[in-house]
């Protein structure tokens, strides 16, 4: 199973410092999902030829008496767990086209299930140790006067309509397609205080896709400001933490990583409905120079965040029905199950490995389209 990511400091050190941290929170979730796979089949008792760590040349390696190879290899961008027979027949009963089909589909999905979990554990970690995430109102509109019915600045946002907010997708999702002058009931803590305000829109919120902060801004009074490019290089709402009780801090830990996989999924499908440019989507370098930024910027809330995201966004998309993910050999194995008898090897081999080049020109070209 092979996987590449879909996925800057003062002076050259410091850059090259983010960028290193950036790769390796990137090879701990490679390494966890392909722990995933790899100690649900040594409890099913698969035959398993290689774990590797990165791909490429191999810098180090060590085998077992079973025959088993524990390797590290040059390239630090993926990683993977090779199973016995996973693209061919073979006479060996422990390989893994040899396997009942439940218990390959348990090691196709444990990989996505171990990077869930773990991500899991990380926003728990990081909203014990810092506190729930929370949007903060940093800077309004200065052509805005500021009345009961707008926010405040320092108003923390935790609620809109009764839902909890966590993203600004959160909030987009709450007041998408209301009209200017309609009220919406915000839960905000303001001076110290928990209070109820009932915001009136400066603008429509006609939505054009999760990237439309722009038109979220305006409706809030919220400053904002865009680059070159026409798109917000800085905005007047910013990332804050907030504690509350151990039980509240676990529950909004658990909605958080549903958020954050919601947000993924809404991001692909208007990515294929055409609502969101493909210049919004970022590959390996897109994803690691991202990651390096936040971490420089942010400190260890950035880091453990943006890992907490990436951890999120391996597990759903590696569960895709797409040639050569997880999910697609989910699928292959679920008709084998219906069917009691698999589709030709030679042919799924064949479509997975046009899968797999299709996924590493698609990163490649997401990169270069966003640096052009």
């Amino acid at each position: 199973m092979n996987y590449l990511f879909l996925a800057s400091g003062n002076g050259v050190f410091n850059f090259i410092i983010y960028i290193l941290i950036a790769i390796l929170v990137l090879m701990v979730m490679i390494t966890v999902h392909e722990f995933g796979h790899y100690i649900t089949g040594k409890i099913f008792k698969f035959s398993i030829e290689e774990f590797s760590i990165g791909f490429g040349p191999k810098i180090f390696g060590r085998k077992k008496a079973d025959g088993e190879l524990f390797s590290i290899r040059a390239i630090p961008l993926g990683g993977y767990c090779a199973f016995k027979g996973e693209d061919e027949d073979s006479k060996d009963e422990n390989a893994f086209n040899n396997k009942k089909p439940w218990q390959r589909l348990i090691v196709l999905v444990s990989g996505a299930v171990m990077n869930y979990l773990f991500a899991l554990i990380i926003i728990i970690t990081m909203f014990f140790g810092y506190g729930t995430s929370t949007l903060i109102v940093v800077e309004k509109d200065e052509n805005i006067v500021e009345s009961s019915q707008t926010l405040s600045k320092m108003d923390k946002i935790l609620k809109i309509e009764g839902k909890n907010i966590y993203l600004t997708s959160d909030m987009m999702k709450v007041i998408k397609n209301k009209k200017k002058g309609d009220s919406v009931k915000f839960t905000v803590i303001s001076n110290g205080e928990i209070k109820e305000k009932d915001i009136v829109l400066l603008c429509d919120t006609d939505f054009s896709s999760i990237e439309d902060n722009e038109t979220l801004f305006r409706a809030l009074g919220i400053k904002y400001q865009l680059n070159a490019n026409g798109e917000i290089e800085k905005s007047g709402i910013a990332y804050q933490t907030n504690r509350l009780g151990f039980f509240q801090t676990i529950g909004r830990a658990s909605e958080y990583s549903i958020k954050l996989a919601g947000t993924i999924f809404t991001i692909l499908g208007q990515l294929f409905s055409g609502h969101l440019s493909v210049k919004a989507m970022g590959g390996t370098i897109t994803t690691i120079s991202v990651t390096a930024s936040a971490i420089k910027t942010g400190g260890l809330w950035s880091l453990l965040n943006i890992a907490s995201f990436i951890g999120v966004n391996l597990a759903v998309f590696n569960l895709l029905p797409f040639p050569a993910l997880d999910g697609s050999r989910a699928l292959f194995t679920i008709i084998e199950w219906i069917r009691k008898k698999p589709i030709n090897r030679k042919v799924e081999g064949i479509i997975h490995t046009v899968g797999f080049v299709i996924i590493i020109l698609f990163a490649v070209f997401v990169d270069i389209q966003r640096y052009i």
